[in-house]
This record gives structure tokens, C-alpha cells and sequence, in this order.
């Protein structure tokens, strides 16, 4: 399960979603994400979904892998609908057994937050799908360039919010790998209650924490002996550049968000 996260990887492609301007990317991806906290009925979740649909199309990403990407946050997603199906009492009544009491508002809203919540996985974890690590960080530290007035390394955040991303799907397997281990040694993680499997995970943390530290170790010593200073001085061998596609796709998230505003307050 630890294999399919998707966030941090990198697919090699030619479509649309990878010949855009990292930057426009980043942009549009903390756009959709304001928009998408908007949506408050159906017909706006709809058009949410209808456009999640599209960008994967565009992304040309196979379905397959998005699908195992996402299958390990559905038990998150299936927990929060029923916590919203028992704990939100508004609305009328649409089962009851016993204690356990399900409304309509509890329902609606439950959905409405899974459809956020998958949504927004998917469309952010494109924006790593189709970006290449390098150009991620590029798009980053140009985006964070202006808070070089006020005194932040923004060179230095993009490189650590870059680096973070690309190692997630490195300790994934690194954990997969340990538990695989312990698992032959004996260990449990599935059955048992709580507490003990609680227990069975500090064997598991204490290497995955060690590894971590032994990689971060790695790359420093190999950054430092490449001569790394940090991004005062450096020149870049790849230049971004700001494409008529790129405006092109901010005025469709601009367009995008204007319609959901539209559907919340004047149309529905």
C-alpha cells in the first residue's frame, strides 16, 4: 500500500499538464485549492469533479496509477464520511436504528468534504506527476523571490519544500521495506488490538527515523562536496519561460473559480 503514493513521483510525459510552466502550475493548484473549499451543493461539487476528471485526462497520467494512489487514503476518506454521518444532527432524518441516528445534513456534508478532500489530493499530486523535481524547485524559489526583501532564503525553502517532496515516495518504500522485515521476524501490524499494534510499531520507527537521518546525512555531505553555497551567485542551465498556454491556464482556474462562486451565490 506504501508503494502507491503518489505525491512526490514523477511521471514522464508530453502532454498538456507537462509543458506547462511549472510556475503556472503552483498557481493554479493553490487556486483550485481555494475554490474547491467553496463548493456548498451538489451542482458546484459536480463541476468539481467534471474539472478533476479533465485534468487527469489532460495529464495523460494512466488511471490505473492514480487509482493506486489514491486507494490508500480511502479509509481516511470513508472515516470522515461516517464521522460526519453520527455526529451532525441537522436536517431530517434518513435512517435510524437504535442510537444510531443518520441525517440528511450529516450525509450531505459528509460527501461534500470526501469529494474536498479526494479532489484536492488529486489535483495537487498532478502538479508532482507532471513536474520534474528540478523544475519544481525552480518554479518555487522564483514564486518565493519577493520574500527575499523581508530577509527569507527563498532559494533555500524551495530547495527543502522540494527535496521534502521528492523523498516521500523514497521512505514509503523504505517503510514497506522494514515492515516486510519485521514481518518475517514475527511482528504483527494488523491484528491485535490497539495497544499492542500501537507497540508493534516502535520497531518500525526507530529504523525508518535512522534511515532518514543516515539519507539526509548523504545528501548533505554530497551537496557540500559539489560545492553547494546556497543560491546566492548561481547561475541556472534551464531557464523557465512563461507561455501563452500558461496564461491560457490561470484564466481557466480564474474562469473555473468565478463559475463555483456563481453556482454558491447567484445561481443556486
Amino acid at each position: 500500500m506504501l508503494q502507491n503514493v503518489i505525491i512526490g513521483q514523477y511521471v514522464t510525459g508530453a502532454s498538456y499538464l507537462h509543458r506547462l510552466d511549472p510556475r503556472s502550475k503552483l498557481i493554479s493548484v493553490f487556486l483550485l485549492v481555494l475554490v474547491i473549499f467553496l463548493a456548498n451543493n451538489w451542482y458546484a461539487n459536480g463541476v468539481v469533479i467534471l474539472f478533476t476528471i479533465l485534468m487527469v485526462i489532460l495529464s495523460r497520467v494512466p488511471l490505473s496509477f492514480i487509482y493506486k494512489g489514491i486507494k490508500p487514503i480511502l479509509w481516511l476518506v470513508l472515516f470522515t464520511l461516517i464521522l460526519h454521518l453520527f455526529m451532525t444532527r441537522e436536517g431530517e432524518v434518513i435512517f435510524s436504528l437504535g442510537f444510531l441516528t443518520v441525517y440528511e445534513e450529516g450525509l450531505k456534508q459528509g460527501l461534500f468534504i470526501s469529494i474536498r478532500f479526494i479532489t484536492i489530493v488529486m489535483l495537487t499530486s498532478l502538479v508532482t506527476l507532471t513536474t520534474k523535481p528540478i523544475d519544481l524547485t525552480d518554479g518555487l524559489e522564483d514564486l518565493f523571490s519577493p520574500l527575499k526583501k523581508v530577509g527569507l532564503p527563498a532559494h533555500e525553502l524551495a530547495l527543502m519544500m522540494s527535496i521534502a517532496l521528492r523523498f516521500i515516495p523514497t521512505l514509503m518504500q523504505e517503510t514497506e521495506k522494514i515492515m516486510k522485515a519485521q514481518m518475517a521476524r514475527g511482528v504483527d501490524f494488523t491484528s491485535g488490538p490497539w495497544g499492542k499494534r500501537i507497540k508493534a510499531l516502535l520497531p518500525l520507527l526507530i529504523p525508518l527515523f535512522i534511515s532518514a537521518f543516515k539519507r539526509a546525512e548523504d545528501l548533505a555531505l554530497a551537496m557540500e562536496a559539489r560545492g553547494y553555497r546556497g543560491g546566492v551567485g548561481r547561475t541556472k542551465y534551464r531557464l523557465l519561460a512563461w507561455g501563452g498556454q500558461d496564461t491560457i491556464a490561470i484564466i481557466v482556474c480564474i474562469a473555473f473559480g468565478a463559475m463555483i462562486v456563481a453556482i454558491r451565490y447567484i445561481w443556486i
